[in-house]
């Protein structure tokens, strides 16, 4: 089923009760890949008592040490945002990013990634993932906790895959890249930008957060992608027969 294909990933968490109670949120929705990058404590008693009936999702949950690893062998990641940033990202209402995450995780892993409750996550951590999601919430009164943002935006992917369902929905067959496979592509590219001079390792700037935002506006596809490490490798090529 396509909700198999979708991951909640909770970064740094601070209290084990707000992961149990994640796991009823994801459990209501019909979700179950949940994984818990560098959580401040493992999930105990608390977190099972606030799970509820949802405690087979608690024992599945995978721990691991960074982002990366959670979101390594995923097509798609959705990052929520709280707040606006210095550098703007491509950002999705929270219908629109059910929309995507249906058709997207007909075929393929997707991943809505969650930060810290008191201060979300970085900035280095949201230029890992394509997209950004924020929930509209009252301004004067925009505080909702970790598991409310979970069911929030849970729920639109429900209501989008029972939509799926019964208007029979054809999976897109265009193929996109992993995000282990785009930190390949984004290392490289700043490898070969690096050889020719055009970045300055003692004063990078801002040019590869530019660039990444690029090609998140981009979206370019697993074969697009292949091209553009062609293209590099044949830059750093032609930079090293210069040195020579």
């Amino acid at each position: 089923m396509m909700l198999e294909n979708v991951r909640i990933v909770l970064v740094n968490t601070s209290h084990t009760g707000n992961i149990g109670s994640v796991c009823r949120a994801m459990k209501t929705m019909g979700l179950s890949d949940l994984v818990l990058v560098d959580p401040v404590q493992e999930p105990d008693s608390h977190a099972s008592a606030l799970a509820a009936g949802a405690t087979d999702i608690l024992g599945n949950a995978k721990i691991v040490p960074e982002l990366k690893d959670a979101i390594a062998d995923c097509q798609l990641t959705i990052a929520t945002s709280a707040r606006s940033r210095t550098l703007s990202w491509p950002m999705l209402e929270p219908r629109e990013c059910g929309k995507k995450v249906v058709e997207e995780g007909q075929n393929a892993k997707v991943a809505l990634v969650f930060g810290r409750e008191n201060s979300g996550l970085t900035n280095e951590e949201l230029q890992q993932c394509q997209f950004h999601v924020h929930i509209p919430s009252n301004p004067e009164y925009s505080s909702l906790n970790l598991a409310m943002a979970v069911q929030t935006l849970c729920y639109e992917i429900r209501m989008h895959f029972l939509d799926s369902q019964q208007a029979q929905f054809e999976p897109s067959d265009v193929e996109y890249p992993n995000s282990e496979q785009l930190e390949g592509f984004y290392m490289h590219l700043e490898q070969a930008l690096t050889k020719t001079g055009f970045i300055v390792k003692q004063h990078p700037g801002q040019v590869m957060a530019k660039l990444r935002r690029l090609f998140n506006r981009a979206r370019p596809e697993s074969h697009e992608l292949n091209i553009l490490r062609g293209v590099l490798a044949s830059i750093e090529k032609d930079a090293n027969n210069t040195k020579d």
